[in-house]
């Protein structure tokens, strides 16, 4: 017998382990665009799953809430001793009697309808709550997506600038080494370079600080590798921001206003349950008495409570009238500022769309022109390095206002998106 493996089987084993550790490998990272990570995150976030699981066991709790009470069974062994003529035992058929007694509690017609009701409506509720937190995760998620956006798009403008001040001291060395320019002017470059490099540093630490922020969201852990933000989400047009349709839009679909909604329904229904409990219930039960090893006797029962404690319920009703007063006020508090919230989102979006339309087609432009000019004016010898660092910065400023605007509106229009409970 062969005590060693076969050779083949070996090269088949390492051949399909390095398969499927290169499969693992080239498996991409998360990050590159923000829908990837809504589906991480709806997979994988544990106070999004709470919440579901809350919203399934309001749910459950339905059918149990208009059932019937479960019946009730009571033994009796009546005269155990057979008046002394025995030793007590606990045998049917050897005491004086048994009572068998078998009751059903009965609520007033539409009573058990109502509590069903009002389960299904706080059900409804739950899951509005459920809603709302999937929301309040998706606007999270896509504001730091917007937030590695940011920073990416500023990493690459520094490292932009950077090769720029690079090219510019090298202008400043050729024309001080010709005695056209001072040695400051080389010394000023190189001061622009390290606080660009400085820069660099800060905005790394900023974007490991954001990848940690974000990998707590999907369930990952913190430093886990991310892809580079490079799919920005388009601005929305101009009609799908009109506040008339977005208003109609969030009074149907906002998950806050949905779980208002719902509490009213469930404290309407309370309210007709109070009243109905002016109405006595019934209690159902037959009891056969067994006389030795025979039934001989059968009895059937009624019972009725009696509502006599009538200021009790009379606070009950005015309880169940105050909650559905305060459910409605809560709604309307709650519609008032989602609304405002609404305009305060739109405003700013539209905002930062004109902002960075004017950084675009008119302050970059400018900008990038006045440093061209001073730049053929510098090496003219017709204007000083400070002026040409001026315009450099110009162009830098345009820029970051461009990306500035870019974020804030990416940002405004995930609070736009949390509010409707849904995409844009």
């Amino acid at each position: 017998m062969n005590a060693f493996p076969d050779p083949r089987c070996l090269l088949l084993a390492a051949a399909l382990g390095t398969c499927g550790f290169a499969a693992q490998a080239q498996e991409p990272a998360p990050g590159a665009d923000v829908q990837s990570l809504l589906v991480i995150a709806r997979e994988r976030n544990p106070e999004y799953a709470s919440m579901r699981s809350e919203a399934q066991a309001a749910g459950e709790r339905v059918t149990p809430a208009g059932a019937f009470p479960d019946p009730r069974f009571r033994l009796e062994l009546k005269d155990i001793t057979r008046t002394g003529e025995q030793n007590p035992t606990l045998w049917p058929s050897r005491v004086g009697a048994t009572e068998y007694t078998l009751t059903q509690e009965l609520p007033w017609f539409g009573k058990r309808d109502l509590k069903r009701e009002i389960a299904a409506f706080e059900a409804e509720g739950v899951q509005g709550k459920a809603q709302g937190t999937w929301a309040e995760l998706a606007a999270k998620v896509k504001i730091v997506q917007a937030q590695r956006m940011y920073l990416h798009s500023n990493r690459k403008l520094t490292l932009e600038i950077l090769d720029l001040m690079s090219r510019l001291e090298k202008i400043a060395q050729v024309r001080y080494a010709s005695g056209l320019a001072a040695q400051q002017d080389v010394i000023r470059a190189q001061v622009e370079q390290t606080n660009m490099r400085s820069e660099l540093v800060t905005l790394e630490s900023e974007a490991r600080q954001v990848n940690a922020r974000l990998n707590a969201l999907l369930a990952r852990p913190a430093p886990a590798a991310l892809a580079e933000p490079t799919l920005a989400r388009p601005w929305p047009s101009t009609t799908q921001l009109e506040f008339s349709a977005l208003e109609e839009r969030v009074r149907n679909r906002n998950p806050q206003l949905f779980a208002e909604e719902a509490r009213i329904k469930s404290a309407e229904k309370g309210r007709e349950l109070a009243y109905k409990n002016r109405i006595p219930d019934f209690t159902l039960g037959i009891q056969p008495t067994q006389y030795q090893t025979s039934l001989k006797e059968w009895t059937l029962m009624l019972e009725v409570n009696i509502p006599l404690q009538q200021e009790t319920r009379r606070a009950q009703e005015r309880e169940s009238e105050a909650m559905l007063a305060a459910a409605r006020s809560r709604k309307e508090a709650v519609a008032n500022q989602v609304l405002a919230d609404l305009s305060e989102n739109l405003a700013g979006i539209e905002a930062a769309r004109r902002i960075e339309t004017l950084a675009t087609t008119s302050l970059l432009p400018q900008a990038e022109l006045s440093f061209n000019s001073a730049l053929a004016s510098y090496e003219a010898t017709k204007v000083d390095f400070a002026t040409l660092l001026e315009a450099q910065r110009a162009i830098r400023q345009a820029r970051q206002n461009q990306i500035k605007a870019r974020f804030e509106g990416q940002v405004r229009l995930a609070e736009i998106e949390k509010l409707l409970g849904e995409e844009l």
